[in-house]
């Protein structure tokens, strides 16, 4: 059980605060997932509970966090000196042949626990599931676990699916597959920054998904509808309240002072009307606020980017598809590949399949073109964004005067604020680096979009935004994806990637689509 007392939460650069008096226990068969838009301190709230030393640096707390039991925690993104350490050395201090149906399960073969290769060389998917065989190796008593979905192929997220369902275990996670958390959570905790990021709310309800969704949507309608009737009703009154006072103050002004008995009346009368007008202001004060909300909002893409249909965009044979690792290592063959104007393509398949170097190779192919203006997402962001700039900096190196003040009503839109707009974009979540990617690609007017996982980093609240974004823009998209909607809500056509080359897929019904 992990129980939370009080804690406050807040950030030493300019004390906002992220949680504030926050109480909340997790039992045992709790599947808690924490949502919440992009910046609004998911991960710093996980890793406090994982090791309050993980944020200190950052981060002022108070309250009490009691734990019975070890916790088991993966971090959003492996620790940067993980990546040239052996893939044998995570398992070194495990009994792994104890957890043969946990390995079987996440596809990672025995004799892999025994390869000496970097763990950096394997790809994002792989890594994760390395990571999570490693803790559950651990046999903790309680799993913290901050996007354990991504980058996971299909078929390891139904199997994320089945093993949050079976787990007794209380756990808590974040995670961006809308599909998974519908399925899994039976507890949503809700954080919210609102007014500008000035205030800060979590709201907790023991209820899946979707019931919290609906009862969120009902109980704000309500709201507004209460806060609305006492407006009109009051302005009505108001109204009314301003006749009579106009009526009185008129009569008052023209009454003669050969009638002192009417002025004195008047008087009186005045003083009665002045005294309603104050109880009627004072009303005013107890009424129900309008509900307060945070939007999730990405820049659009411009309406008038189109490419015509019968243009062609890529049409690619590659014989060999290989990885160097020293030695090349083959990753697929014969693999061929059509897009034209306006065509949504996904790709999908397994993990290490080599979908992001397919989708590097075609970046490659595709950027000497002047006829294009190509836009590129890659998993890595650190591939095309200085962690050490800020986002103004950054944008600022590439765009005229004009275009750095229209990037700042964007990011201003975006929810950005003047500080996120000016710190290292290090500092940033995943999900803001992701708008300020996709901020490039509008201030570029790219018509052909090549994104690895566009929307791994997008909270659950976001990703529809996205992904209607993403179906309304007019030029070409190659995708890599493991999100089921996003294939299925966006893309027009959807390959899955093997050994023998790319096989194009029927999605089944949505109701179906990840049930294992």
């Amino acid at each position: 059980m992990l129980e939370i007392k009080d804690l406050t939460l807040t950030l030493r650069s300019d004390g906002r605060e992220l949680v504030r008096d926050f109480s909340f226990t997790l039992h045992p068969g709790d599947r808690a997932v924490l949502i919440g838009e992009e910046g609004n301190g998911k991960s710093t709230l996980l890793q406090y509970l994982a090791d309050p030393a993980r944020v200190e640096a950052y981060c002022e707390a108070s309250g009490r966090v009691l734990c019975r039991g070890s916790i088991g925690y993966l971090p959003q993104l492996p620790p940067p000196a993980l990546a040239g350490v052996p893939v044998c050395t995570l398992f070194e201090d495990t009994e792994w042949y104890e957890h043969t149906g946990t390995l079987a399960a996440l596809g990672i073969p025995p004799e892999l626990l025994a390869d000496t290769r970097p763990f950096g060389s394997f790809s994002g998917g792989e890594k994760v599931r390395l990571q999570l065989a490693a803790l559950l190796m651990h046999r903790p008593d309680i799993l913290l676990l901050d996007e354990p979905t991504n980058d996971l192929d299909i078929d390891t997220l139904r199997w994320m699916e089945r093993f949050l369902l079976g787990c007794r275990l209380p756990v808590l996670y974040i995670s961006h597959d809308e599909t998974l958390i519908e399925r899994t959570a039976n507890v949503i905790l809700h954080m919210e920054q609102l007014i500008r990021k000035t205030q800060c709310r979590i709201t907790v309800t023991r209820a899946p998904y979707r019931e919290y969704l609906a009862r969120r949507a009902a109980g704000f309608e309500k709201q507004e509808q209460v806060a609305q009737k006492q407006r009109d009703d009051h302005a009505k009154q108001m109204a009314r309240w301003q006749q009579i006072h106009d009526k009185v103050e008129h009569q008052q002004a023209t009454i003669t002072r050969q009638d002192p008995g009417g002025a004195r009346l008047l008087k009186k009368k005045m003083h009665a009307v002045l005294s309603t007008g104050r109880r009627l202001e004072r009303q005013a004060e107890d009424f129900e606020d309008f509900p307060e909300y945070e939007e999730a909002i990405l820049t659009r893409f411009p309406a008038d980017i189109r490419l015509a249909k019968g243009k062609v965009v890529l049409d690619l044979f590659l014989e060999r598809l290989t990885v160097d690792e020293g030695t090349p290592r083959l990753l697929a063959e014969n693999i061929r590949l059509f897009a034209a104007g306006g065509v949504h393509i996904g790709i999908t398949g397994a993990n290490g399949a080599g979908k992001s170097t397919l989708l590097e190779h075609i970046r490659r192919q595709l950027a000497p073109r002047r006829d294009i203006t190509t836009g590129w997402m890659p998993q890595n962001y650190a591939a095309v964004l200085d962690i050490h700039k800020s986002a103004v900096e950054h944008l600022a190196a590439r765009y005229t005067k004009a275009q750095i003040t229209a990037a700042r009503t964007h990011l201003g839109s975006m929810k950005f604020t003047h500080r996120e707009m000016l710190c290292p974009i290090g500092q940033l979540s995943g999900g803001q680096r992701a708008k300020l990617i996709f901020l490039q690609m509008v201030l570029d007017r790219a018509d052909v979009l090549l994104l690895d996982e566009p929307t791994r980093n997008f909270s659950p609240l976001s990703a529809p935004v996205v992904r209607s974004a993403l179906r309304e823009f007019g030029g070409c998209i190659i995708s890599v994806s493991h999100d089921r909607r996003y294939l299925r809500q966006v893309c027009d056509e959807v390959y899955e990637l093997k050994k023998d080359g790319l096989h194009r897929i029927v999605l089944p019904a949505e109701e179906d689509f990840g049930n294992g």
